[in-house]
């Protein structure tokens, strides 16, 4: 059986660092902070106070009143990244067999907000009188963004979510990749979104140790690969990529940014929250993408992190690095984008694809932001170039994303420069 290319020809985002792809892609670049003081709820008895937010958004811009009463804020974020995604790829969904595209839009969480919000006014309500909205249980559903963006643009192809917490949009991809390469779909709608800048998310990430707690240097606390690093910084925001069928885009003379050619994924097998500490998992993980695309670790140019900026998971993913590439560590360029947008959980699997095929568009990697000379951990080579800082150019023909989640769930994906 041969399969068929799969390449990418739309992108949509809603991110911290800007609400559409250019204006993220040109704040990443200039190493633009995404971090400040929470203003979703009122945080002043939780031990962290910060996380990177999307700015500048008002759902009244986007969605009618009533609309926005069905919503949860993550679902929100997705359709708003799926019609940039679907304009941005100029596809004619009236020329298009739509029984043969789907959508693939998952969530670590999912509505989580609506979750807090309608339980907190039951507990709060007198005698626990149970008065929810007929909307409460199709808002916190994690595969419920898949449903509405298919109903958006008639799409009537596979449509679910593909849940493994931070690794959610990264095997969102890859099942659709692997759909179309085997011609049960000539195009889908993938991505993640997220929306867990909650108070039951700080407090349960934060009483885990995972989040970052430098209140006093909020906009520098994400600091992946640096000594000081004490956890992530919780995002938000959606990405939507449309991928499809090389002879499909061909066809309909579709611009294609570039060519998916291999998907990993794997299990630690170790642990429910932490690492394995030699990295097993994600040397598996990167392992078998690269062997699906039929490269050398050689090939590779640009491995867009994990990078969260946890003590353990920083480390275990350079050792698995190390472990992957050998001598070949110390030639690529690595960074880690969520020093600049927070982590998306579930959604930044998406987001971080986004990024590397901009990479290899513009030939030109994006910093991992927050680094001081002297912020140096022992257990890290820094003869590894880690893209400190600064954005590098350099010639990029194929990148790396990893993505890992808690579970020990893994998922890796490798894009390529699109050539005939």
């Amino acid at each position: 059986m041969s399969f068929k290319r799969v390449v990418v020809t739309g992108l949509g985002s809603v991110t911290p660092i800007g609400n559409t792809v250019a204006e993220m892609w040109q704040n990443l670049l200039a190493g633009v902070s995404g971090a400040g003081p929470i203003s979703h709820f009122d945080h002043s008895k939780h031990k962290v106070h910060f996380a990177c937010e999307v700015k500048n958004y008002n759902p009244a811009d986007y969605f009618e009143k009533k609309e926005i009463r069905k919503l949860d804020p993550s679902v929100q974020f997705a359709k708003i990244a799926a019609r940039e995604c679907m304009a941005d790829s100029g596809l004619d969904l009236d020329k298009v067999d739509r029984d043969k595209i789907g959508v693939i839009i998952s969530s670590g969480i999912g509505g989580l907000a609506s979750f807090e919000d309608e339980i907190g006014d039951f507990y709060a309500s007198e005698n626990r009188v149970p008065r929810f909205s007929p909307n409460f249980v199709p808002k916190i559903l994690c595969n419920i963004a898949s449903g509405h963006v298919s109903i958006d643009f008639g799409l009537r192809g596979p449509n679910f979510g593909a849940i493994s917490a931070c690794a959610s949009s990264a095997n969102a991809i890859g099942t659709a990749y692997d759909m179309i390469r085997i011609g049960r779909a000539t195009a889908m709608v993938v991505g993640g979104t997220e929306a867990a800048i909650t108070p039951g998310s700080i407090g349960g990430f934060g009483v885990m140790r995972a989040l970052s707690t430098n209140n006093d240097e909020y906009q520098t606390a994400s600091r992946a690969f640096s000594g000081s690093r004490d956890g992530f910084v919780m995002g938000e925001g959606s990405g939507c990529l449309l991928i499809e069928d090389l002879d499909h885009a061909i066809k309909r003379g579709a611009k294609i940014y570039a060519e998916i050619i291999g998907y990993g994924a794997s299990s630690d097998s170790y642990h429910l929250t932490a690492p394995h500490p030699e990295g097993a998992g994600a040397i598996l993980a990167m392992q078998n993408a690269i062997d699906e695309a039929g490269i050398n670790p050689s090939d590779i140019d640009y491995i867009n992190a994990h990078g969260t900026s946890t003590p353990m998971g920083d480390l275990c993913e350079i050792k698995a690095i190390k472990k992957v590439f050998g001598e070949h560590a110390y030639n690529l360029n690595i960074s880690s984008t969520k020093t600049m947008t927070g982590h998306l959980l579930g959604a930044s699997g998406a987001l971080e694809s986004i990024i590397s095929v901009k990479a290899i568009q513009n030939n030109i990697v994006p910093p991992t932001i927050n680094h001081r000379e002297d912020d140096l951990d022992p257990n890290i080579d820094y003869k590894m170039n880690f893209t400190f800082n600064k954005a590098q150019e350099r010639k990029i023909d194929i990148a790396l994303s990893n993505s890992f989640g808690f579970g020990g769930q893994n998922a890796c994906l490798v894009f390529k420069r699109y050539a005939e």
